[in-house]
């Protein structure tokens, strides 16, 4: 590897366990020329970046972190492919820089002992110094380096202490060839000669000594699938014979760490000093509460709160702006298109479909925003291993906290998030329960109804109301659906024991506001470009069902109609020619496709206590949910752009006839939110879900069992609520 000439645009990557700050150090080095990226074949994404060196560009890669080359997530065999040179799509690397926390120098070494023997040109960066040195812990950075033969750097990422000593060191490492005798393996040599062996292998080629290594220790592992794969099966028994051989009666696995620790520990002794102290008794105290079962649970919940109310009180403004803006826009645009199909394309589905995807991005930053400040300060790790007793009574385990976390603003990033967990059956069951959070897209419907159909009554004191003990019942009903469902897919089609759940908590220390910020807009900017552009193309197809097919006698009705109210005094007709044209579009939208599939549908949604016009805005609202506000607009002749605050829509939704023919109550409301709230999200989450689980019957069990729970939620509460006389309002 390192004997091949240096390009002009080198590829540097970046390695470490998680938590070392190599996220901090990435931002660091490239600022905002960074950008996202899938490699092919792959949904695991990676970030990189472009750095100024004397000698030019170079492009920086932020590889997954990883505790080792045993790759057991799809995150850390990414890690591992671009490491060994096998991952389609992606440059050679030229030097590896590795991150490692100074204050846990032990610990961080064993996968440098591992990079090392890949034969990369190294540089060996020591982050968090100013921890280390509160802490105590002192490392020669001299002998160190002088004793692993590579460039060692101090730094203190986040302050931007040692970057550019450690861009000097990735150049001048850059020039330098790596002598293939610098490095001494750890590895026994029982283990090295099996290795030696496969590599020598004619029939059954491996591409380098390291990947034999990994294919021999990592039994099982996605090396050596790939490996069984390209062979067609024929390699098996020679591994089986190669492990027996090497093995001497004790796991490769158990031999390999051994070794590789002794080797660290005979490394640092004499380099580096203080690192056996224990942690300051405050941070002990901390941990103690965080973790707690009452007291840990009790301040889980009081910042959930906390982020909720954010996400909705903090976003109101700027939502509010941006819905202002695009319907501000939709009307100027109209006037400069003549009135027709082309009109109605680029305002009613164009410009409402981007509109409706970009009003929810203050919630999304929001989110991000908090998740970022709780994962930078070091509390989501202990919040994960706190709610792993929770959810290890459902089969899965703490690892699966941050993407259902995640799932409440939005389940696209909660389901990407899930790429973390190693064990495929909990990864599977994680995505499969993520989208029963109640979205961001949900709140406007449970904002909605509430307001029109439940009371404005206190509970509890003043401080607590009967519309907020319904909207937090509504977040509580997918959470509480969750659990049965988890237990059933662990028990079914995906059993298997869950792995136990084991997790390094990160040192406490004050968040980079840099760092947070870029993180946020980096998520947000993603979110916008994959969701916004899958909901924009079912937006204008949704539009298009709505909108054809464009009857000609109802055109010719209501131009009448028009001729007459020109007559009328000046004081009304502008009035009634409002109303006329709102009649009209709710004329066209009866009679279009998706008109008559509501009526198809109403035997249906019958016995929920629907008629046909919330059956036809239930099945609008699929490209995303918070479209059921806009199609009610419409449907009651209110305009497109009526939203769940509006008090019109809210008289006329209390006015409408439900499947009874009495106007509808609170059993039909509370019908319509437990339904939204078990429902399928969106196309975007069900095109994530057939991006990570790699097959469409993933895809159609999810909409089929949640289509199914949503519609026996609804029917039940309806059914419930309206025999005990629920149906009163006041």
């Amino acid at each position: 590897m390192s004997d091949q000439p240096i390009r002009s645009d080198p590829a540097i990557a970046l390695v470490g366990n998680p938590n070392t700050g190599k996220t901090t150090l990435f931002n660091a080095l490239t600022g905002l020329s960074q950008r996202v990226g899938n490699y092919p074949g792959v949904t695991v994404q990676y970030q990189s970046g472009h750095m100024d060196l004397a000698s030019g560009d170079a492009q920086i890669i932020d590889l997954p972190g990883t505790y080792s080359l045993s790759a057991s997530s799809p995150d850390e065999a990414i890690a591992v492919d671009v490491l060994l040179g096998q991952q389609v799509g992606a440059d050679p690397i030229d030097v590896v820089v590795v991150i490692a926390d100074a204050s846990n120098l032990r610990r961080h070494l064993y996968l440098l002992s591992q990079i090392i023997e890949t034969d990369h040109r190294v540089v060996l960066a020591l982050n968090m110094m100013d921890l280390a040195r509160e802490r105590g812990v002192h490392v020669d950075i001299d002998e160190l380096s002088a004793r692993l033969g590579i460039r060692v750097v101090a730094l203190t990422s986040h302050r931007g202490d040692g970057i550019d000593e450690l861009i000097l060191a990735v150049e001048e490492t850059l020039q330098e060839p790596r002598s293939e005798d610098a490095f001494s393996s750890p590895v026994p040599g029982s283990l090295v000669a099996a290795a030696h062996d496969l590599c020598q292998d004619e029939t059954h080629p491996v591409n380098s000594h390291v990947e034999a290594l990994r294919v021999l220790v990592d039994a099982g592992g996605h090396l050596e699938e790939r490996l069984v794969e390209r062979t067609n099966g024929d390699i098996t028994q020679r591994l089986v014979a190669l492990r027996e051989k090497a093995a001497t009666g004790r796991p490769l696995s158990a031999i390999e760490s051994e070794a590789r620790y002794a080797w660290v520990a005979q490394l640092v002794d004499g380099t580096l000093r203080g690192d056996e102290q224990l942690r300051p008794r405050r941070s002990d105290r901390i941990d103690r509460l965080l973790t707690h079962r009452v007291a840990g649970l009790a301040v889980f919940l009081a910042i959930s709160a906390i982020t909720f109310q954010g996400i909705f009180s903090w976003s109101a403004p700027l939502m509010d702006a941006i819905d202002g803006l695009f319907g501000d826009l939709g009307v100027v645009v109209g006037r400069y298109i003549n009135e027709g199909p082309l009109q109605s394309l680029v305002v009613d589905g164009v410009i409402t479909g981007v509109g409706g995807v970009l009003i929810f991005l203050p919630q999304i930053a929001i989110l991000f925003l908090i998740i970022s400040l709780l994962e930078d300060c070091g509390y989501m790790a202990r919040a994960a291993m706190m709610m792993d007793r929770l959810l290890r009574f459902c089969g899965l385990s703490g690892r699966s906290f941050i993407p259902m976390l995640s799932s409440f603003a939005c389940a696209v990033p909660g389901i990407l998030s899930a790429r973390a967990i190693s064990e495929r059956r909990d990864r599977y069951v994680t995505i499969l329960v993520a989208p029963l959070m109640s979205c961001s897209a949900r709140l406007p419907v449970y904002v909605l109804f509430i307001a029109a159909f439940i009371p404005d009554r206190p509970m509890l004191g003043s401080w607590l109301g009967l519309q907020g003990l319904t909207l937090l019942a509504m977040y509580g009903v997918g959470a509480s659906v969750a659990i049965p469902v988890a237990l059933l897919l662990r028990r079914t089609l995906l059993q298997g024991q869950s792995t136990p759940f084991l997790i390094e908590l990160p040192s406490y220390k004050w968040p980079v506001p840099k760092v947070v910020l870029m993180r946020v807009y980096l998520n947000s900017r993603e979110f916008v470009v994959r969701a916004g552009s899958i909901i924009l193309a079912a937006t204008i197809v949704m539009w298009a069902l709505a909108y054809y097919p464009h009857s000609a006698e109802i055109a010719t009705d209501f131009d009448g109609r028009r001729q007459a109210a020109e007559t009328l005094p000046e004081a009304t007709r502008t009035t009634t020619l409002e109303s006329i044209d709102l009649a009209e579009a709710t004329a066209y939208l009866e009679a279009s496709y998706l008109g008559r599939a509501g009526r198809f549908l109403e035997p249906v949604v019958e016995p929920l206590g629907w008629d046909w016009r919330l059956g036809m805005a239930a099945l609008a609202s699929f490209p995303a949910r918070e479209l059921i506000i806009s199609t009610l607009g419409t449907i009651y002749s209110l305009g497109a752009d009526a939203n769940e605050t509006s008090s019109d829509l809210r008289s006329a939704l209390r006015a409408s006839p439900g499947a009874d023919g009495e106007p509808l109550d609170t059993p039909v409301a509370l019908s319509v939110m437990v339904f939204f709230a078990l429902c399928a999200q969106c196309t975007s989450t069900l095109a994530v879900i057939r991006r990570e689980m790699g097959s469409w019957g993933w895809v159609v069990l999810s909409f089929g069992y949640m289509t199914a729970l949503a519609y026996a939620g609804a029917f039940i509460v309806y059914q419930v609520t309206e025999s005990l006389g629920w149906g009163a309002v006041g």
